[in-house]
């Protein structure tokens, strides 16, 4: 590149032969950072194998794939929303091995060997879940964006704590972002919800 810029110079008299050089230089630095930019992205896949609503799924994965994207992309489960890819806004929130996490800041390969369930897991064949029905029944949703999210975060709630407080059902989707609903009818949902699903009775030991 160099001899080029030294022989165009020397047919172009009015040119500064530095300024060229150094313009050449400036294209040889970008040409090296393009060629690592491919080394990069060529990274070796790895096999991971996650359990999603009940089903084994295993794939050949980028280690950088995020879950949300393998459960939307490669397992073909659109009902995980991709919001604002922050954890902020809770649109992503699925169940994984028993606990609500925001499936944009998970790598697919976190998740393997794991458990995870999402909105389309919750449902048994033609059957809503209490939570689903729940939302329904109390207007709990508007554009419906945030409530897969949302509904996953009550269904760890009501695991945990089969009968909350109004204050505690706020607290625990506090990390779950409505634009439409004022959140009030939601909340409705959740004590709706804890009313109807059945309670797990706790062996008692003798």
């Amino acid at each position: 590149m160099r001899r080029k810029a030294e022989s165009w110079s020397a047919t172009n008299p009015g040119v500064d032969l530095s300024t060229l050089k150094q313009a050449t230089k400036k294209l040889d630095h970008c040409r090296v950072i393009k060629i690592r930019s491919w080394k990069m992205d060529a990274v070796a896949k790895k096999k991971v194998s996650i359990r999603i609503n009940g089903v084994e799924h295993s794939r050949d994965v980028e280690p950088r794939l995020l879950l949300v994207h393998f459960l939307r992309d490669v397992v073909g489960l659109t009902g995980t929303h991709i919001g604002c890819e922050t954890s902020i806004c809770g649109a992503c929130t699925v169940m994984l091995n028993n606990t609500a996490v925001k499936s944009c800041t998970v790598l697919a390969v976190q998740a393997n060997g794991g458990e995870v369930l999402t909105i389309e897991g919750l449902a048994e064949e033609e059957k809503l879940h209490p939570l689903q029905e729940a939302f329904w029944e109390c207007h709990g949703l508007q554009c419906g964006f945030c409530t897969p999210g949302m509904i996953l975060a009550a269904h760890q709630l009501l695991m945990r704590n089969p009968q909350p407080t109004e204050e505690q059902i706020r607290h625990a989707l506090d990390g779950n972002l409505c634009r439409c609903t004022g959140y009030q009818h939601i909340v409705d949902a959740v004590q709706y919800a804890a009313k109807r699903m059945p309670r797990k009775a706790k062996a008692k030991r003798r």
